[in-house]
C-alpha cells in the first residue's frame, strides 16, 4: 500500500468492494466513517472527482485533497445533524471500515465492531438517498445475524462480501447494502 501511496493496506478492499458492487460514481455524495488515517477516503477521491466526500473520526486524519474531514463521534447526537447540514441533505454512499480497538477478547471486539455497523446502519436510514448504498465492516460473531436482521430490515438488497485483501484468518466481512426499505 505504501508503495502505491495508500495510507493503509485497507484502500486495497474497498477497491475490491467497489469493484464487486460499483457504488461510487464520479458525482457521489459519499460518508467516510471512521475514516482515520484515510485510506478509504484516498480511494473515493480518485473515483469522486465531481461530487462531495466526508470523512469523520474521533481520531485525528491528515488532509487529503477534495475530502473534508470532522472530527466527530458518530455516537455523539449532533453528529448526523452537521452531516445532514454538510450535504445538504441526503447522501449517495456511506462507507465504514470502522473497527473499535482490539482488547484481545475476541468475542468482545466482535461485539463492540458489530456496534459501530450497527449505528452505522442506523445512521444510514436517516442520513441516505432511497437507493442509497451503505458499505461497513462487520466481524463474524455471536451478534452477527442481529446486524444482519437489522440490515435486511432496513435494505431491500443485503450482500455479504469478504475481499482477498483482507486476512484469511480475519473475522472481517464486509456487508453492501442498497435501496432502504419504506419505513
Amino acid at each position: 500500500s505504501k508503495i502505491l501511496g495508500y495510507r493503509s493496506r485497507a484502500s486495497f478492499k474497498l477497491l475490491e468492494l467497489n469493484d464487486k458492487f460499483n457504488f461510487m460514481k464520479k458525482n457521489s455524495k459519499i460518508l467516510d466513517l471512521g475514516s482515520s488515517p484515510g485510506g478509504w477516503s484516498q480511494v473515493a477521491a480518485k473515483i469522486i472527482t465531481s461530487g462531495k466526500i466526508l470523512a469523520i473520526d474521533i481520531k485525528s486524519m491528515s488532509p487529503i485533497k477534495n475530502v473534508d474531514f470532522y472530527n466527530l463521534d458518530i455516537f455523539d447526537p449532533f453528529t448526523k445533524d452537521k452531516i445532514s447540514s454538510f450535504f445538504r441533505g441526503k447522501l449517495d454512499v456511506i462507507i465504514s471500515d470502522m473497527a473499535a480497538d482490539t482488547t484481545g477478547n475476541k468475542t468482545l471486539d466482535s461485539i463492540r465492531t458489530n456496534q459501530l455497523c450497527t449505528k452505522a446502519i442506523n445512521l444510514s436510514s436517516d442520513l441516505l438517498e432511497k437507493k442509497g448504498v451503505i458499505v461497513s465492516k462487520i466481524f463474524m460473531g455471536e451478534d452477527f445475524n442481529e446486524v444482519k436482521n437489522l440490515a435486511k430490515s432496513t435494505f431491500k438488497n443485503v450482500n455479504f462480501f469478504k475481499p482477498t485483501s483482507s486476512r484469511k484468518e480475519s473475522k472481517e466481512t464486509y456487508l453492501h447494502c442498497s435501496i432502504l426499505k419504506t419505513l
